[in-house]
């Protein structure tokens, strides 16, 4: 009777080893599961804010672009001049000009310079035509008038501009603008006697801007992108786009209701996975972001989504389980194993039992048989802290990973300065600390002079070591609770705290002018660079973070405008 009991226990110390070894490694492959759908959606949502930062990016292009083409001197000569061989001469000039920005913005599909008299009669257009510019004259030119960009654009106050909404280009005799989806950003132009004379309009392909983004993307992954009213802009089968203009609406929070908190302004970003949430992403995981879009009342906005196999996230946790399971039969035939000897070793001759339970009782010394029993617990146990281990490296790694990913998504790789999501992340938080505290900082837009003449004569490996330079003075010039961003290409971002007078800051950006336009030796050549710097107050210049950057930016032009190919420098 005695042996059955004890068989029975070991059996019992047998299964108990079994099913701790099944359960951790089944917690351990649940938890690996978890944490990989966990930063596939943080990872989707960084690529759909991306793209929305992109698209921004390049609307904003496109309106410095309008401005810059404004304040060319043609343009006020054509609006000016009486008709006649003067005029004449500067329309050409000033297709020449729209040309060359049509050739380096294959995004643009028209460039029109259209007059406020005669209906919004067009002036100078330059049309996309299959990939090649087409100027259009003589009685091919239309007139706009009736066209609300037009007549609203002419309405706006000098310098300001004008964003249409996004949709199907309807204008005839457009070329390949025609039945495109695309927006049109517009300036007005005054006469010499303050009356309306023109306005000025780039039409933007919107499907050339959102290539870009989904070439970069990886295979399976599909992109939606929806007005604020939640018809298709972008989606996987064409078909099923611009609704509103086809006469049926298909609309993003039908197919993903999830997304109707986004569309009430209730949320502004949203991400679920089927392994979560299987009744509203069966099979998928999805990341939607809200973004305010366009220009006026800051009413309009687009929703931005990506959309994932879940199978093709979860494919990474299969060897990890496979792994698993190979270890919980190796620990079950262990512990089989354990409790057949420990069997065994208790089916000693009574009087031993009995000893050893009596010591066990009556003795604080240890007995042969507690000892027996620690050390096969005790090699349980290390195997179990084995496997914890390699659980946690395991962990670990991925958590390394996913910080040196957070690093790289907020610095710039070149000079591993701060990139524009982290400068703009940190603008914000100063303008909510501004809401409790009384305090100014400054903005200041950098744009390097002559870089790109640099950068075309000795290559871009040379201009990569003047912006990698460069970055390194500002740094040394500022202070170190200051922040200093590369925007992209040759423009770098500076936020300075603290109150400054206009003497002081001007000071300030003397010395980084001054600190830029020093000699460099690069690859053995002695090259100069230099810079037009722009800059604004807080709360002088603006309450919002587009304000404050918009001012600097614009600051920054009319430094490189009054001073072209100058190394100088100015406030706004």
């Amino acid at each position: 009777m005695r042996s059955g009991l004890l068989f029975k226990l070991a059996l019992l110390l047998a299964i108990f080893g079994i099913l701790s070894s099944g359960l951790t490694g089944y917690y351990a492959y649940s938890a690996n599961r978890s944490m990989l759908v966990s930063g596939a959606k943080d990872d989707l949502l960084t690529l759909v804010q991306n793209i929305n930062r992109r698209l921004a990016a390049d609307i904003d292009e496109a309106t410095a672009d309008v401005l810059l083409l404004a304040r060319l001197e043609p343009v006020e000569r054509v609006i000016n001049l009486p008709e006649g061989a003067e005029r004449e001469g500067a329309k050409d000039r000033l297709a020449q000009s729209f040309a060359a920005m049509l050739a380096l913005h294959p995004e643009y599909l028209q460039i029109r310079l259209i007059g406020a008299a005669d209906n919004g009669l067009e002036l100078v257009r330059l049309d996309s035509d299959h990939g090649l510019t087409k100027r259009v004259t003589g009685l091919e030119l239309q007139e706009k008038g009736h066209f609300a960009y037009v007549f609203e654009t002419l309405s706006l106050p000098a310098g300001q501009l004008y964003q249409s909404g996004i949709a199907v280009n309807h204008e005839q005799s457009s070329h390949d603008a025609e039945g495109r989806p695309g927006l049109m950003v517009a300036t007005p132009l005054p006469r010499h006697d303050g009356r309306p004379g023109a306005l000025l309009v780039v039409n933007i392909d919107l499907a050339h801007l959102l290539t870009k983004p989904l070439a970069d993307l990886p295979a399976g992954y599909q992109l939606y992108v929806a007005n604020r009213w939640g018809d298709f802009l972008v989606h996987p089968d064409v078909s099923q786009t611009f609704g509103f203009d086809k006469g049926r609406r298909i609309l993003m929070q039908d197919s993903f209701p999830a997304t109707r908190p986004l569309f009430e302004r209730t949320r502004r970003t949203l991400e679920l996975s089927g392994l979560d949430e299987p009744q509203q992403s069966p099979g998928r995981i999805m990341a939607f972001a809200r973004k305010p879009f366009g220009m006026g009342t800051g009413e309009d906005f687009v929703v931005t989504g990506l959309v994932e196999p879940l199978k093709d996230v979860l494919a990474a946790a299969v060897p990890l389980g496979q792994r698993i399971v190979h270890m919980v039969l190796a620990f079950s035939l262990m512990a089989i194993l354990l409790g057949v000897i420990f069997a065994r070793a208790l089916l000693r001759p009574i009087n031993m039992l009995a000893e050893a339970a009596s010591s066990f009782s009556s003795s604080a010394q240890p007995t042969a048989l507690p000892v027996e029993r620690n050390d096969e617990i005790g090699v349980l146990a290390r195997n179990f802290d084995r496997m914890r281990l390699q659980i946690n490296n395991h962990m670990a790694s991925l958590y390394d990973n996913q910080r040196e990913l957070s690093y790289l998504a907020h610095h710039d790789s070149l000079t591993g300065l701060a990139n524009r999501s982290l400068f703009f992340q940190r603008l914000e938080q100063l303008l909510q600390q501004a809401q409790h505290e009384e305090i100014q900082f400054a903005v200041l837009f950098i744009d390097l002079d002559r870089f790109k003449e640099v950068n075309d004569r000795h290559g871009h490996a040379c201009g990569d070591q003047i912006l990698q330079i460069v970055a390194h003075r500002l740094l040394h010039v500022v202070r170190s609770g200051d922040m200093v961003a590369r925007l992209g290409g040759d423009e770098y971002l500076i936020l300075l705290q603290g109150s400054f007078t206009p003497h002081t800051l001007d000071e300030l950006i003397g010395k980084l002018g001054s600190s830029i336009a020093e000699a460099m030796i690069v690859a053995g050549e002695r090259l100069t660079v230099g810079a037009s710097i722009g800059y604004s107050l807080y709360p002088r210049d603006g309450q919002t973070v587009e304000q404050l950057v918009s001012v600097a930016d614009n600051a920054m032009y009319r430094v490189k405008a009054e001073s072209p190919g100058r190394r100088t420098y100015s406030s706004s």
